[in-house]
């Protein structure tokens, strides 16, 4: 098998971030759900746009934000995502390219501009995502690069790409093409709202070895196994995966084989300012660990460390190289 070219390939929406920060009273009178994540069209988007607060706008959506990590970890990126060519599409190009990241599908041209996520920072940290996909959600198979997804070590898919029949098409793609090519496929169900849409096909990816590494919170485990009881999705789990990370906040997490569970602690966070990013990532530390041969607990202990960094300011990107904080926590991985 030929040397990888990546460590990690990330397949999601490329989506531009406007966040600003928000009272509960201002969630309560546009009748939003705290922590939730929904779906806007033109219409609402420009509405709610209208009625935040000050905003910050800076590149994310969730694949996007993985590889980001791993580049700053000092791992090797790849990105495939859909944006327009407009300006927001070009802030997003030079954004990935900025942080050493390969990005290079082709922008739609013509049609729908590219996505925005209207992110609700309330004074706990919690975020409330309000998302027009736009172009993101137009991605079909011919965007997905062969080449660069066999050079991949691991090719990470997310959740919310799950939807359109075109998407799907190109998420299974993916997976046929990195495991005809010896590597490994890697999962996030990206929110409890997309388990319950899809939690059949999510099950079948798991079951028929579609994926490799999964990766979920609590709500999403407990979304996807129908129970309320955590050690009876755990063990559904750990019969159905190969390998999975399940993050349980400021408890750590749940690292997931065949052969064990193990609960990984969280490293303590002074203060949270914004928890967007935060599963992201996480499975950013995880997968870079995983792509460098590490045992599964030392790349837990890696996603944790990026997920601390980044609820501690607001953007779903580190503020600061993750190489770095790895080095002075003993964890760098050559």
């Amino acid at each position: 098998m030929a040397e990888p070219k990546f460590d990690v390939l990330g397949i999601g929406n490329a989506i531009v971030d406007v966040i600003a920060t928000a009272e509960e009273d201002f969630l309560v009178r546009e009748g939003l759900i705290k922590g939730s994540m929904r779906l806007i069209e033109t219409d609402e988007a420009e509405r709610l746009y209208g009625a935040m607060g000050q905003a910050v706008q800076t590149s994310g959506g969730c694949a996007g934000n993985t590889a980001a990590g791993v580049a700053s970890f000092g791992g090797r990126a790849a990105f495939i995502g859909k944006v327009a060519d407009d300006g927001l599409g070009r802030v997003y190009r030079h954004d990935m390219h900025a942080l050493g990241i390969d990005f290079e599908t082709k922008p739609l041209i013509g049609g729908e501009p590219t996505a925005r996520s209207m992110i609700l920072i309330t004074p706990d940290g919690e975020r409330t995502m309000n998302t027009y996909l736009g172009a993101a959600q137009l991605l079909s198979p011919d965007d997905i690069d062969e080449a660069a997804v066999g050079a991949a070590r691991i090719t990470y898919l997310e959740g919310y790409l799950w939807d359109r029949p075109q998407a799907k098409a190109a998420f299974r793609k993916a997976a046929k093409v990195a495991h005809a090519a010896g590597r490994k496929v890697s999962l996030t169900l990206s929110d409890s709202f997309c388990v319950d849409r899809f939690r059949d096909e999510f099950l079948g990816l798991i079951r028929d070895g579609s994926v490799d590494v999964l990766f979920a919170n609590l709500a999403e485990l407990h979304a996807l196994y129908q129970t309320a009881d955590l050690d009876t999705a755990i063990s559904a789990l750990r019969a159905d995966a190969r390998i999975a990370a399940v993050t349980a906040g400021a408890d750590g997490a749940f690292v997931i084989s065949r052969e064990n569970v193990e609960v990984v602690p969280a490293y303590p966070v002074e203060r949270i300012v914004d928890t967007t990013g935060a599963g992201d990532l996480f499975a950013a530390g995880f997968l870079y660990g995983l792509a460098h041969g590490t045992p599964l607990a030392t790349a837990a202990k890696l996603g944790h460390l990026a997920a601390g960094e980044v609820i501690g300011h607001i953007g779903p990107r580190p503020a600061v190289s993750l190489k770095g904080l790895a080095q002075q926590a003993g964890l760098h991985i050559e």
